[in-house]
Parts: structure tokens; sequence; C-alpha cells
């Protein structure tokens, strides 16, 4: 990647996280107050939600430009595993307040429920879910530029505050327009009902981002379909050249990916021709640069013993 495209990238993904941010302060003071007046536990979790990611996201902002800095002897991933532990965090946190709302509603539920005004948390969340889907769309044709894992965490949790809004007002409709019939008697779990189903829902993307960030800390190897694009693009720039890979080493932190092929040249010649290797890894980044952000190639040679 040049030097001007990573200040472009790096500009514009703090512009779209600052945005994302202001408009999630907006909305957070606006769900402290419904659920207070409300007393929506539904609400409430919405907003424990979107705390969470406001205190994480500031010190991230700051962060944002070391994930730019390029390799060093000093730090030969640079400050990728930066963004791979900062999602962890994110990710465990979300986890965390998941567990314990799902305890706290199931808590409520057992003690009987709590009645609200359903119309009133109903009109609410059509608000919110309008404005949600706002700003899930203006993010998604300002990530189209440029995306990276941080701005898919950010479009995560607008996609799942529009989910949620709207799953909240269809559950609160119908029970204000069931109120008075056979259905009367579920209203007190209504609230505490609803937020359980949208954890449940909600609990498999913080297990899944983890999964995958704690797989980049401990530089694994990337899963299986993404190993198989990188061995055909190789493979394939192969042919016609008196090479094979013998192995090849990916390793992906955050929006970084390293790939490292080792080639053994055939029992004919034993001279290593650099102005192929560099016509080769060219080939091999043209293939592979639009299936990954910031891509580094290396060919090596394999040195039998």
């Amino acid at each position: 990647m040049k030097e001007t495209d990573k200040m472009t990238h790096e500009e514009h993904e703090k512009g779209i996280l600052r945005i994302s941010f202001a408009m999630s302060c907006i909305l957070l003071i606006a769900e402290i107050a419904a659920a207070i007046i409300l007393r929506s536990h539904a609400v409430f979790m919405d907003a424990i939600f979107d705390s969470a990611d406001l205190i994480l996201m500031g010190p991230f902002l700051v962060l944002v430009p070391l994930l730019y800095r390029p390799v060093s002897e000093r730090h030969p991933y640079g400050y990728a595993q930066v963004e791979s532990l900062f999602l962890i965090v994110k990710y465990s946190v979300l986890l965390a307040l998941i567990i314990v709302m799902l305890y706290e509603n199931i808590r409520v539920i057992v003690n009987g429920g709590h009645i609200v005004n359903s119309g009133k948390i109903a009109v609410f969340e059509i608000g919110i879910a309008i404005v949600s889907v706002i700003m899930y769309m203006f993010l998604l044709r300002k990530s189209r530029v440029y995306e990276s894992p941080t701005i898919r965490a950010e479009l995560f949790l607008w996609k799942t505050d529009i989910i949620g809004s709207c799953g909240v007002a269809v559950a609160f409709l119908a029970n204000y327009y069931l109120g008075d019939t056979v259905l009367k008697p579920i209203a007190p779990y209504m609230d505490s009902g609803v937020a359980l189903i949208m954890l449940l829902f909600l609990v498999a993307e913080p297990v899944r981002e983890l999964t995958r960030g704690f797989r980049q800390m401990m530089l694994f190897s990337p899963p299986k379909e993404v190993m198989d694009k990188v061995r055909e693009a190789v493979n394939k720039n192969l042919e016609g050249y008196p090479y094979k890979a013998v192995f090849i080493d990916v390793i992906q932190t955050g929006r970084k990916t390293w790939i490292e092929v080792y080639l053994r040249g055939n029992e004919n010649s034993s001279l290593i021709d650099t102005r192929e290797w560099m016509k080769l890894r060219d080939l091999v980044i043209r293939d592979l640069e639009n299936e990954f952000d910031q891509l580094y190639v290396e060919f090596i040679p394999d040195l039998q013993e």
C-alpha cells in the first residue's frame, strides 16, 4: 500500500469512527432517558451496549494512527496486533454484558416480571430504528471506499441496533394491541422476554470474533478458505516457472496479512533469478490485493538440510 493511500485510508477511517461515535452519543443519551422514564429493561439493554461501545471507541480513535505505521526490526508485525487486542477487549466486554443482562432478565421473569408502557416503548424504538437504519446505510456507503475490522465491528453494532429496535417495537406493538385479550397474563413478562430473545441472537457474534481475535494474537493460520485462496494464487502464477511452493505460511493480525512462500527449484537449476521472483511476487499481490487489506508477500528459498 502506498504512503498516500495509507494517509487517505487513515483519515477516512478516523472520519467514519468519529461520525459513528457522535451519533452513538446522541442515541445513548436518548436511550438512558427513555429507560429511566419508561422503566424498560429492553431499552436499558440497548443503552448498556451503546455505552460499552463508546467507552472503548474513545481510546481507539487515538490508536488508529499506530495501525498505519510501517513494520520495522523492532516491530516486525508493526502495530497490527494492537487492533486484534482491542477487538478482543471490545467483544469480551460485550460478551460479559450479554451474560449479565441474561441473568438480570431471567431474574425479573422468575420474580413475576414487571409492567411497562408498551405503546410509548414501541414508538421510541421505531424512532431509534429509523435513525439506526440511516446511520447504517451512511456508514456502509462510506465503508465501500475502505473497510477495516474496526469499521466492520461498528457496522455490526449499528446492525444489532436496527434488529433490536425493530424486534422490540414489533413485540411491544403486539403487546399494546393484544393487552385486553387472552394474552394479557404475559404482559408482565414481555419486556424481559424480548430482551432475552435479543441477547440470545447477539451472543454468537462476540464468540465468533473472540475466537478469531485469539487465533490472530497467537499467530495461528487463518481459516481454510483463506489458505485455499492464497495457495491457488501462488500455484497459478508459478506455472511455467522452474519452482514449486513447498510451504506457504500465512499470518493475519488485525488488518495486515503476511504471506511467506518457500520455493524450491527443479533439479536442473540451482540459480535464483531475483527478477523472476519479484515478478512472481507482484503477480500474487495483484491476484490477492482485493481479498486482503494490507498485504505483504515474500518468496523465500527452501534450503534443504
